[in-house]
């Protein structure tokens, strides 16, 4: 293999057993002999003492499959998972990329002239969250997300739940990290991600930021290895009946962005919580484009596309609002 930036994508085969691919080009994946996650390679490597890079570059191929037609018969997976999804957790950060607090501050406006929270939080980023290395910024907003449970495979059909006021995407870029024996977090590398939201319910009132981020979201499929390109242009498109209706081009990369990785990172796994060894975290870390601040609201059937091309092939989800659910709570 060469330098070249590996990517690698998660899948069942015919038989319904899971296998990891090789990204070789548009169509075929090189499917790797005796591996059936990318959490055990993961495990490999730290228990070897090596880069993950190394370890695949050692591992045998046993043939190859057409990726076109994994995408069409709904078989691929998120690209990294845990065995017990408790132990995989989703976050992000939001108002770090520049320009994404024009839409949130829209949301929040109050009266003329005045600065929004949003706003506020924006101008910190701007002014302290690209420190030095090895110096301390400025902490970014942050939110919880949910646990394993909550991923939706690419090609998979997000769920608004009945009691959304909306749902809407956005498209990030997410970090993928695995938490070593050491209680040190690794970052295994970076995929396309889609941090489904009720952007309805947090413009009611910001303060319902957290209940608006309890939705189902979607990663991949491919996770590219290495460093995250400083510069990542992409596209954001949502399909309706098969028909573009809204299509819009999305930067992400340091350069286009209010904070450091290196800040971010720092900031989310300061808490030793979030260091828990053998847990897998996955970590949206924001953007600037979504279809809402156009004013689109998506309906049942409308299609999410998610694309860039240091990434490979698309990220694409259906949407679908679901039904009520009724239950009580019993005391025992």
């Amino acid at each position: 293999m060469s330098e070249a930036a590996i990517r690698i994508v998660q899948f069942v085969d015919e038989e319904g057993i899971r296998r990891v691919g090789l990204v070789r080009d548009e169509t075929t994946l090189d499917v790797l002999s005796g591996a059936q996650t990318v959490y055990a390679l993961v495990q490999q490597a730290l228990q070897r003492g090596m880069t993950l890079r190394t370890l695949l570059e050692q591992q045998p191929v046993a043939g190859s499959v057409n990726y076109t037609t994994l995408a069409e018969e709904q078989r691929l997976l998120p690209p990294l998972d845990h065995p017990d999804p408790a132990h995989m957790l989703i976050s992000g950060t939001g108002l770090t990329h520049l320009g994404s607090a024009d839409a949130r501050d829209r949301m929040h406006q109050t009266q003329a002239g005045m600065l929004t929270d949003s706003m506020k939080m924006f101008q910190l980023g701007l002014e302290g969250g690209r420190p030095a290395p090895g110096k301390v910024g400025v902490q970014p907003e942050w939110f919880y997300k949910g646990d394993g449970s909550w991923v939706v495979p690419p090609y998979g059909t997000l769920i608004s739940p009945a009691f959304a006021l909306d749902g809407g995407e956005e498209p990030e870029i997410v970090g993928l990290y695995v938490i070593g024996p050491d209680g040190m977090p690794y970052r295994v590398g970076f995929a396309l991600g889609n941090e489904f939201a009720d952007h309805m319910m947090e413009r009611q009132n910001y303060l319902y930021l957290a209940h608006s981020k309890l939705r189902p979201c979607a990663f991949g499929p491919e996770l590219r290895l290495g460093d995250l390109p400083r510069d990542v242009r992409g596209v954001s498109r949502i399909l309706r009946k098969g028909q573009v209706l809204w299509e819009k081009p999305f930067l992400s990369g340091e350069d286009n962005m209010s904070h450091t990785l290196a800040n971010l990172e720092y900031h989310h796994f300061k808490y030793p919580q979030f260091r828990r060894p053998g847990d897998v975290h996955v970590h949206f870390l924001g953007t600037a484009t979504l279809s809402f601040a156009d004013g689109i609201r998506l309906q049942s059937g409308d299609e999410i596309e998610i694309m860039a091309s240091a990434f490979g092939h698309p990220l694409r989800n259906r949407v679908v609002f679901g039904a009520d659910q009724h239950f009580s709570v019993t005391a025992l």
